[in-house]
């Protein structure tokens, strides 16, 4: 496709363009020209935008579709074209289908559905058979066929000896492992925050500690075995803390933050709504300033949306027996822009590239086209009828946004919303 995006204002640190308002000529998915009123071209089709910015793509560290098996909550491509018309030119998708992605073929599976569209799909590959948290999975098969990292979605891995030989054993080929913590002994029969609100509501909760043990186990067995590690959406002030004090000593450990635990606290939870039942839960006011405070110091390394779809049965139903998970993908900017800086924004959504071994690409003359489109100034009210998931459990619903994304250039390809 030949493209000239017209008067754009680059928003990417790397590019020698940062903060400039120029037109950016693309050829065949490759950045051939930028620069300022560019000549029309005879075979180029031309966009122009209101209030137009242009970034490096974005990169979601943590998506949730639920193909094989879990078609009715999201396919895949219908999946990868919510993510384009959020802006992500590339995700990270978790294992949690059915069956769970835990060896080569449902790696080369998923792929295989992914061909042909403009967000690029790259797959985690579960730690465990089954994520049953029992046997280690083919992590170098899974590895050898495209997975980007190992991990079981929001489960703790209880056994610690199983988690320090697979950090022993994923340094023999540059291998990442996600520990998602959660001490299940701890949580037992919660469903909600800890705290004031649930002591109100009469829900059972969920105490910072469970989080924060396991964080503390978890970076003592890094500290033995090596590695690499990354611990998805922490959600308090002390896991930012122990999350700080490992860096400073050396390990090679990154983080990052649910948009959900960053714009929304458990106060949300007043009218039992399902919608706001996630996993790690909806944390108090403190806990969501000290990650916002961890964002703005780079103590957490990126911000996901953790887009997981639940389908209506096991979502619209008293709290108590309700699937944890809120949709993402369309909210993440919009949200993140009413409580962040917009170069802080985009920053935490393509940092993570680097974590899962993933090209970043610079917006300049000779690289490969992989941008974002968007306006970060649009205020706007995110209702049902802007969800074009399968399933509807946003935790967003009748909340403000600021910024509205346009859209992405990748793989040749351009996708408006």
């Amino acid at each position: 496709m030949k493209l000239i995006i017209r008067e754009a204002r680059i928003i990417d640190s790397k590019s020698p363009f940062h903060n400039q308002i120029v037109d950016v000529k693309i050829n065949e998915g490759t950045i051939e020209k930028i620069g300022t009123n560019l000549p029309k071209e005879t075979g180029f089709e031309e966009i122009q935008l209101e209030n137009l910015h242009l970034s490096e793509g974005w990169f979601e560290s943590s998506v949730s579709f639920g193909e094989p098996g879990f078609e009715d909550r999201e396919t895949i491509a219908n999946g990868l074209n919510v993510a384009a018309k959020s802006g992500f030119t590339a995700i990270a998708l978790q294992p949690n289908s059915f069956p769970i992605i835990d060896n080569q073929s449902q790696i080369n599976f998923v792929k295989n559905k992914a061909t042909g569209f403009a967000t690029e799909l790259f797959p985690i590959g579960a730690f465990t058979k089954e994520s049953e948290g029992k046997d280690m999975a083919e992590l170098f098969d899974m590895k050898n066929a495209g997975a980007v990292a190992f991990g079981d979605y929001n489960k703790n891995i209880d056994n610690a000896n199983l988690l320090k030989i697979g950090l022993q054993y994923v340094q023999d080929f540059d291998g990442l492992l996600l520990a998602f913590c959660q001490d299940a002994t701890i949580k037992g029969n919660g469903v909600a925050n800890e705290g004031v609100v649930s002591t109100r509501l009469g829900l059972k909760g969920i105490p910072n500690l469970a989080e924060e043990l396991q964080i503390s186990r978890n970076l003592f067995l890094l500290e033995y075995a090596g590695g690499k590690m990354h611990i998805p959406t922490i959600s308090t002030a002390k896991s930012v803390e122990l999350i700080k004090n490992a860096k400073a000593k050396g390990l090679n450990v990154t983080c990052s933050v649910a948009v959900h635990n960053l714009v929304l606290t458990d106060e949300k939870l007043d009218g039992f709504d399902t919608r706001f039942k996630v996993s790690p839960p909806l944390r108090t006011e403190a806990d969501r300033k000290a990650l916002l405070a961890g964002i703005l110091v780079n103590t957490i390394d990126m911000i996901t949306s953790d887009h997981n779809p639940i389908d209506i049965e096991n979502k619209k139903m008293e709290f108590d027996g309700a699937k944890n998970g809120t949709i993402g993908l369309e909210t993440a900017f919009g949200a993140l822009t009413t409580v962040l800086p917009l170069e802080k924004v985009i920053e935490k959504l393509t940092a993570g590239k680097s974590t899962f071994s993933i090209e970043n690409s610079v917006i300049n003359e000779g690289s490969i086209a992989n941008v974002t489109l968007f306006n970060p100034n649009e205020i706007w009210t995110f209702n049902k009828e802007n969800i074009i998931s399968k399933s509807k459990n946003s935790a967003f619903i009748g909340i403000e946004m600021k910024g509205k994304v346009y859209g992405i250039y990748n793989q040749g390809k351009l996708v408006l919303a």
